[in-house]
């Protein structure tokens, strides 16, 4: 009688360990670019950060699936026979993930957006956004670190920068002009801030940022052509929202970002000591949008309206004359 060879259980295969997805993308892109350099752009990741998935990828596996040369990789039999046998699988999850995107009536729309933008200048107009498209959901992340906001969960990003991020459609939200603020209250008990060489001796506030382009008190002061020893009165604070309150509150004179707290102007919150005297910068905030993923209807609407938002900005003169 002829023996049946026992089925084989599904699930025995599925619990056999798999490397990360994202080990996998990073094969992958350094395998058609033939270099860690060009899969940096396609991913818009680190060479270091594609080159540690792919040893982590070789270590999973226990085979190198790179030759490394001093300054260019090859793929080796192993590379090449494992490259032609994932190819496939990972086409099929991205268009089952396209297909998933294009049905999905509820998925939010990931925005991220700096500490100061999100809080400042996107916060103020979700509430009026959402009345008109209660429709959408929208998911505000907030956060300083670049790597974050572009994390691949992000549909959409507003960073400060000089418009060029590759992988990446950029189009400008609005300029950086920067000029001091205060408090009404502040200003009538300090009424000697309206001229700019008394700024060195009143109480700054400062902004503590990793991002050592962030403009500070000692240069905009160097800009505007005003000589000083040292800023002996500054109080500092860790984040920008936080030491824009501060001067709300009457702590001291903050540098303000255009856009940024321009309702607070509005409003009378807050006021500008010495008017019309500010620095412009070449960069500016722009709204990101990934090259490599999916297009669906919800991400283009919250792109749409942050764009005609930025179309109804109050638009700053270039330059203020120094003197």
């Amino acid at each position: 009688m002829e023996q049946r060879r026992p089925k084989k259980d599904s699930t025995q295969n599925r619990a056999k360990p798999l490397p990360p997805l994202d080990y996998l993308l990073a094969f992958e892109a350094a395998a058609e670019q033939m270099g860690f350099a060009g899969a940096s752009k396609v991913l818009n990741l680190s060479e270091t950060a594609i080159s540690r998935k792919v040893r982590l990828l070789e270590l999973h596996f226990g085979l190198n699936f790179f030759e490394r040369g001093h300054r260019s990789i090859t793929l080796t039999q192993h590379g090449r026979e494992f490259l032609a046998r994932i190819r496939p699988a990972l086409d099929t999850l991205r268009a089952v993930a396209d297909d998933t995107l294009k049905t999905g009536q509820n998925r939010p729309v990931v925005l991220a957006a700096t500490n100061s933008v999100a809080a400042l200048w996107l916060t103020p107009r979700l509430r009026k956004f959402r009345e008109a498209n209660k429709h959408l959901n929208i998911m505000l992340v907030a956060s300083d670190d670049d790597e974050e906001c572009l994390a691949d969960t992000v549909d959409l990003t507003i960073l400060r920068g000089d418009g060029n991020w590759p992988g990446y459609e950029a189009q400008l939200v609005f300029g950086e002009t920067i000029f001091p603020v205060c408090s009404p209250e502040f200003l009538a008990a300090n009424p000697e801030i309206s001229d700019a060489a008394s700024l060195p001796d009143a109480q700054l506030i400062e902004v503590s940022s990793s991002h050592t382009e962030w403009m500070n008190w000692r240069t905009w002061l160097t800009q505007i052509g005003v000589s000083f020893r040292r800023l002996e009165r500054t109080m500092l604070f860790n984040t920008y929202p936080l030491s824009i309150h501060a001067a709300v509150d009457g702590v001291g004179v903050a540098l303000g970002w255009g856009h940024l707290v321009d309702q607070l102007l509005e409003s009378g919150k807050l006021v500008r000591p010495l008017e019309n005297r500010h620095v412009r910068t070449d960069h500016g905030y722009y709204l990101l949008t990934p090259r490599n993923r999916a297009v669906f209807p919800g991400r283009q609407e919250v792109a749409e309206w942050l764009m005609s938002v930025s179309a109804e900005r109050r638009r700053y003169a270039e330059r203020t004359p120094i003197g």
